[in-house]
């Protein structure tokens, strides 16, 4: 089950693209796929330069929706990263105990061969 915080970040991370696709089509005129595509290289840092914003708007937009998507960007890299250092960790966890059991389990086995009197 996804924890509220994931479907948070999630949301935002979402909504962000969504934003910033709806932006730059209204703001610059750019098709549908230019604007998801323009929104999801520059959250992400790649910054290919192939689309430009032209008008004055859409460089102002652009500088906020930044700071905004590359915040949020961040925060959802940060979170899939901690979710997998714990799961790795549960794992490592149990297999612990796992092994911990089985050497138990055939000490005693061995030790009982050689019980004295037995």
């Amino acid at each position: 089950m996804i924890s509220l915080r994931a479907a948070i970040i999630l949301g935002s991370l979402l909504a962000v693209v969504a934003g910033g696709t709806v932006f730059f089509h209204v703001v610059e005129g750019w098709s549908w796929i230019d604007s998801y595509f323009f929104t999801v290289v520059t959250i992400s840092t790649v910054g290919y330069g192939k689309l430009v914003p032209a008008t004055t708007l859409g460089k102002i937009g652009t500088t906020a929706f930044i700071f905004l998507g590359l915040g949020t960007f961040a925060a959802a890299i940060q979170y899939y990263a901690q979710h997998q250092i714990r799961q790795r960790e549960l794992r490592t966890a149990w297999l612990i105990r796992r092994l911990t059991n089985q050497q138990r389990r055939s000490h005693r086995a061995a030790n009982e061969d050689d019980a004295p009197g037995g």
